[in-house]
């Protein structure tokens, strides 16, 4: 297990933890407009969380590669009333966004974390806010927005790249006012990293390293390409995203044995499994071995 953190308005399991994704957009690569009606959001948020999600992470805008930005407003329209709605439930909620507006209204609906995959580069006012809020906040590894980000996915060592990329990230931050302490690195799966390259592959393997940073890292690689051509037929053809579930479940429980400070899946339940076996493989048959993780006792995975 690696390191252990408290970070402000997140839960400490004693465990890595699992947030679970909720996309209010029509266009993720994954789930696309599975959750897009706000009530249908907050209605699978709260099914995440009966399911063992520790944060649920709310995105209005997809990512994938390729997807053209939303407008602002828009973006607001779609997350605002979710996160509202399952913080008032007691839920962590993250936001995931790239913009300092909507982190900022997040906030004030309350979100606990902002989830920013560009780093706090996409919107120079991030760093501002996430310095005057407190809140933590993930600041992944990231090199352009999803519509040509791909080209960018050029490395002589990707793993040394990455961290030194995110070193100077987060050295940018905390000259603009950001705590140290709020920090959560994000190697950027997927996010200017080539499957055929093995790019992904080679920050996995080597997770370890990113400790060295001294902040807390999240695995987010839930559903990803690199996971489905892994997965494909012997024709060539990529295993459909839903369907790579189980891998990813086998990547959380590595990630976790790993030192991850928590996960970033779609399929909660396994996932949530996942981080329990790798928790009582590490204490070595102790307390945790039996699930007795001291704030789950009473409530098992039910909603806080």
């Amino acid at each position: 297990m690696g390191p252990k953190y408290t970070l402000p308005g997140l839960p400490d399991r004693g465990r890595c933890l699992v947030m679970g994704v909720v996309n209010v957009t029509p266009d993720s690569f994954s789930d696309g407009g599975a959750w897009f009606d706000p009530e249908r959001a907050v209605e699978h948020g709260l099914r995440l969380v009966d399911e063992g999600a520790d944060i649920i992470d709310v995105g209005g805008e997809s990512t994938r590669p390729g997807a053209q930005r939303v407008p602002v407003e828009e973006e607001l329209r779609r997350v605002e009333p979710v996160v509202r709605a399952l913080s008032a439930r007691g839920v962590a909620v993250s936001v995931d966004t790239m913009r300092a507006e909507v982190a900022e209204r997040a906030v004030g609906a309350g979100a606990v974390l902002v989830n920013d995959v560009s780093g706090g580069l996409a919107d120079p006012a991030m760093a501002r806010l996430v310095a005057a809020s407190g809140v933590s906040y993930v600041l992944m590894h990231w090199r352009g927005h999803s519509h040509d980000m791909q080209s960018r996915a050029v490395y002589t060592d990707v793993v040394q790249e990455v961290i030194d990329e995110l070193h100077d990230r987060m050295e940018a931050m905390i000259s603009a006012g950001v705590d140290p302490g709020q920090i959560i690195l994000d190697p950027g799966l997927g996010f200017s990293k080539r499957p055929e390259q093995a790019h992904n592959w080679a920050l996995l393997r080597h997770l370890d390293r990113f400790h060295g940073l001294g902040r807390p890292v999240l695995v987010a690689g839930s559903r990803k390409r690199f996971l489905s051509r892994l997965l494909g037929d012997p024709k060539g053809e990529d295993r459909p995203f839903p369907d790579c579930d189980a891998a990813t479940a086998a990547l959380t429980t590595l990630a976790a044995d790993r030192g991850a400070w928590a996960v970033r899946v779609h399929d909660v339940r396994a996932s949530a499994d996942a981080v329990r076996v790798a928790a009582a493989w590490s204490d070595g048959g102790g307390s945790l071995a039996e699930g007795r993780f001291d704030d789950e006792v009473a409530t098992g995975r039910g909603r806080r």
